[in-house]
């Protein structure tokens, strides 16, 4: 897996939740939640989705990394040792 593949499953998870979103026009160091309005359920429905697609934990104390698109991709490639 790469980093641009892993960045490609957050933009469909992100299109799923806020269909809204331009995934093409997203600034990867906005907050996600301000810039487009996610809620906490959608924020907790993005956590969910990502976490089973690629079947990680988690859990709330990582929550603060993923406030941005680039701040999610990041926590992901770490996660799933997927170099940057």
């Amino acid at each position: 897996m790469t980093a641009q593949e892993i960045a490609s499953a957050l933009k469909m998870e992100l299109h799923r939740i806020a269909p809204d979103i331009d995934a093409d026009a997203i600034d990867p160091d906005a907050l996600l939640r301000e810039e487009y309005d996610i809620d906490s359920m959608d924020f907790l429905n993005l956590v969910a989705a990502l976490g089973k697609r690629f079947g990680l934990p988690m859990p709330e104390e990582d929550y603060p990394r993923l406030s941005t698109f680039s701040g999610i991709v990041t926590y992901l490639c770490e996660k799933t040792g997927t170099p940057d």
